[in-house]
């Protein structure tokens, strides 16, 4: 067996089934689980009546590269949604479609790292982060390096405390914005002072902007990676690579369907790793996908459905402990006046509401978990589940 399999940690929801071991909650009221980012609202009925209408196509090999109206679908909403003049969108080398940014944010690493270096390679990834970014590297033979996202720090990495000798190493830098678990949004500062670091040490970023759509104010989207090179005059993209998802902005989690986007140089020998990979997205796949990047109306709606949900929840909870809107995402970052593993095991044990403790997102490194005293509390929960979590939440800090 690969030795790194060795090295790969239990998956959050792992440690928090082992957590919840043996508890048995109150059984007067349903379960509520706020514990997994599974968006909850309805899929557009466009996008199931398009893989019907389109199911012929199981009777067809899918290519690796998708149908061009696929990538010309793609091209065209990130032109419109990322201020990029679509001529700088190539649909034939710029753009390669993916089952989920899950397994694209994995494979990617597999592909781009390179374990014939005199030293061992680095891939730096904010701490707290999606499990995957840390399993990806260390499959990759690569050594992780966190950046922990504090509230000192806005939540945010801070690129200047990253040592030299790291940067040497660097291979590839994931970057999540808007945030998993906080929601914090980098701008396009961030982004640049990130770009010119990649300029002088020779490394790639891998952009994670799969909760770009599901903002807070509809006047300031966040800004993502290639608007932001490209306004640098990096139009080329170069050394940039973003990833983004139908799961969270269209509902459709087990559609499995995303894509990835920008530097050719990187994305052509991608291509062909994602040839012997065995990943072509199937053909009744593609149209639905080319059906919801083309529509935006359902995505203003789904917006909707969060701000409604967070000024509930947020309303009732913020009487009994200090809670935050974040700037995106569906995610509540809440700090816990206990241990976090404790809060949640007794949180389940008291009201029959399951979070996910931040220490199972976060590593212990440079002395903090920065995981730790916090929970993850996902608002994909309809909008009278949301409410009735906070008022169990806000019975259960009473008792503390």
């Amino acid at each position: 067996m690969n030795p790194n399999l060795k090295t790969l940690h239990p998956y959050p929801f792992e440690k928090l089934a082992k957590l919840k071991q043996g508890i048995v909650p109150p059984q007067d009221r349903a379960h509520i689980a706020l514990s997994i980012g599974e968006p909850a609202h309805p899929t557009p009925h466009f996008v199931q009546e398009t893989l019907l209408a389109h199911s012929s196509g199981l009777g067809v090999y899918p290519t690796t590269k998708g149908v061009l109206e696929l990538r010309l679908a793609i091209t065209d909403w990130l032109s419109g949604r990322f201020q990029i003049p679509l001529a700088a969108l190539n649909p034939d080398t710029q753009v390669l479609p993916v089952n989920g940014t899950r397994e694209a944010l994995f494979s990617f690493a597999q592909a781009v790292i390179d374990t014939t270096t005199a030293t061992k390679p680095v891939v730096i990834m904010p701490n707290p982060f999606y499990q995957i970014y840390e399993g990806a590297a260390l499959l990759a033979g690569a050594e992780p390096y966190f950046l922990n996202t504090t509230e000192e720090t806005g939540y945010l990495p801070d690129f200047d405390a990253v040592p030299e000798a790291i940067w040497q190493r660097c291979q590839l830098v994931y970057i999540c914005s808007p945030g998993n678990p906080s929601g914090a949004v980098m701008g396009q500062a961030d982004h640049e002072k990130l770009l010119n670091l990649a300029e002088k040490y020779d490394f790639i970023i891998a952009s994670d902007e799969c909760y770009s759509e599901l903002y807070d104010d509809e006047a300031t989207p966040p800004v993502g990676l290639l608007q932001t090179a490209y306004q640098m005059g990096n139009q080329a993209f170069g050394r940039c690579v973003v990833f983004h998802s139908l799961s969270k902005r269209s509902n459709a989690p087990g559609l499995r369907s995303g894509f990835v986007a920008g530097d050719a140089a990187i994305l052509q020998p991608y291509f062909q790793y994602r040839t012997y990979h065995g990943c072509a997205m199937p053909l009744p796949t593609q149209h639905a996908s080319i059906k919801a990047w083309r529509d935006e109306a359902h995505v203003v709606e789904n917006r909707r459905l969060y701000r409604e949900k967070f000024a509930a929840f947020i309303s009732i909870l913020a009487e009994v402990c200090e809670v935050k809107k974040p700037a995106a995402s569906f995610y509540v970052w809440l700090k816990t006046p206990i241990d976090d593993q404790e809060f949640a095991q007794k949180l389940f044990a008291h009201g029959n509401l399951t979070v996910l403790p931040g220490s199972f997102l976060s590593r212990g490194f440079n002395g903090i978990n920065p995981g730790q005293g916090y929970v993850r509390v996902a608002l994909v929960a309809p909008l009278d589940e949301c409410i009735k979590s906070a008022y169990r939440i806000k019975n259960f800090l009473n008792t503390l």
